[in-house]
């Protein structure tokens, strides 16, 4: 499945839209991590668990997005933007969205 933040793929063309497709993922934080995260934050530096954990929730989404545009039947999905957002004040949820499609390699 090609993914991509552009209205186009590069090479190919659209031949079917299948409308809009999402995934999403809702992460709190851990209270050893906050703990370790305040005092990373006295002395200054990337917080790497939090990275960590941003990184995996927004895979995560993606393979929900992903999953839904197979099921429509699409190959690929176009103008993908992610978004995140409190939910409380310890969870954070990660959308992503775009346009599944049907894309041919162009024959120029």
């Amino acid at each position: 499945m090609k993914v991509s933040t552009t209205e186009q793929v590069p090479g190919h063309r659209v031949t079917e839209s299948h409308g809009l497709v999402r995934g999403n993922t809702i992460r709190a934080r851990h209270l050893g991590r906050d703990i370790s995260a305040g005092l990373r934050a006295l002395v200054g530096g990337e917080i790497s668990d939090y990275t960590k954990m941003m990184a995996e929730a927004r895979e995560q989404a993606l393979d929900r997005m992903v999953e839904e545009a197979r099921v429509l039947g699409a190959n690929a999905i176009v103008g993908v933007r992610f978004s995140t957002s409190y939910v409380m004040q310890s969870a954070a949820e990660i959308l992503v969205f775009g346009t599944a499609v049907t894309i041919e390699a162009d024959h120029d």
